[in-house]
């Protein structure tokens, strides 16, 4: 389960570099998260968990579900709850280091609740997976600050409805919920500046390169079921997929207006749609003139 918290501030063009904090900015990043905070627990309590079963605590290994597509998204969760909290601490005049620790471990916090819960019903279970996932995308935030004081690598999620969803009779999810359900439309890339690694060569600083992450052919955590609601499911292979493409990096795009400079700063986690090579694990080579 993957929950997002921005908070203001947390995308700001310029970071506030300054031994003042400014106290009205920092109780309005404190109020808007715990507000924020309270009302994702809310959900979990009475939405998510409402018609579950609740029982002793235990422990789930999920390592090899869905060919690790799940723990990528906790990474991404993770990556943006600490994104958003590092800025927002900087916003508020908090000190680099204070705010890489206030701040940047926001993602890994925000999340464990959330995996103590899943230890408590039935269909879900604490995942020690899981936990080291979460610690990887608040991590991706914390050594970029403490390295560059700045985040030159960003991780960004896209997502296309799979092929795979029209022969799942609804088990892989219709609607806003194949989102959730359909990992094989799920790709997380890597995003880096070019201009950051290569200074000389002109590149302009706004130009990426990312890798990208994916993987088809599933119907099940990990293996295929054959049918769902009565109707079959076509046999497929579960497979890999790895893909390298261009990218822009929205924060290091500049204009005179103030709306479309914070507008560029809210789309970091966002990747353009661009021709993308792939490599996948049935030994394929392919080339996407346009891929989501």
């Amino acid at each position: 389960m993957i929950f997002c918290l921005m908070a203001p501030g947390a995308v700001q063009a310029q970071i506030v570099d300054t031994t003042q904090i400014n106290r009205k900015r920092l109780w309005t990043v404190i109020a808007t998260e715990t507000a924020l905070y309270a009302g994702a627990m809310s959900y979990l309590q009475f939405v998510w968990y409402k018609d579950k079963e609740r029982v002793p605590f235990h422990f789930y290994d999920d390592r090899l579900g869905y060919n690790q597509i799940d723990k990528m998204g906790h990474a991404y969760g993770a990556y943006l709850e600490s994104y958003a909290g590092y800025h927002a601490m900087r916003w508020a005049g908090v000190s680099k280091s204070k705010a890489i620790w206030y701040g940047g471990t926001l993602g890994f916090f925000l999340q464990m609740p959330i995996e103590i819960w899943d230890g408590l019903y039935k269909g879900w279970g604490f995942s020690w997976s899981d936990v080291a996932a979460n610690s990887a995308g608040a991590l991706l935030v914390m050594s970029q600050a403490a390295l560059w004081d700045a985040q030159h690598i960003k991780y960004k999620f896209t997502f296309a409805p799979s092929p795979y969803a029209a022969m799942a009779n609804g088990y892989l999810g219709t609607g806003f919920n194949q989102l959730l359900n359909d990992y094989n439309g799920h790709t997380y890339w890597l995003s880096g500046g070019l201009y950051h690694f290569f200074p000389d060569f002109g590149i302009p600083k706004w130009l990426n390169i990312s890798v990208g992450y994916s993987a088809g052919g599933m119907f099940g955590e990990f293996a295929n079921r054959n049918s769902y609601g009565g109707v079959l499911i076509p046999e497929t292979q579960r497979y890999r997929q790895f893909l390298l493409s261009l990218d822009i990096d929205w924060t290091k795009i500049k204009t005179k207006s103030k709306f479309w400079n914070g507008f560029f700063q809210v789309m970091f986690p966002v990747k353009l749609p661009f021709p993308a090579l792939e490599w996948n694990t049935k030994n394929e080579w392919r080339m996407h003139g346009v891929y989501y």
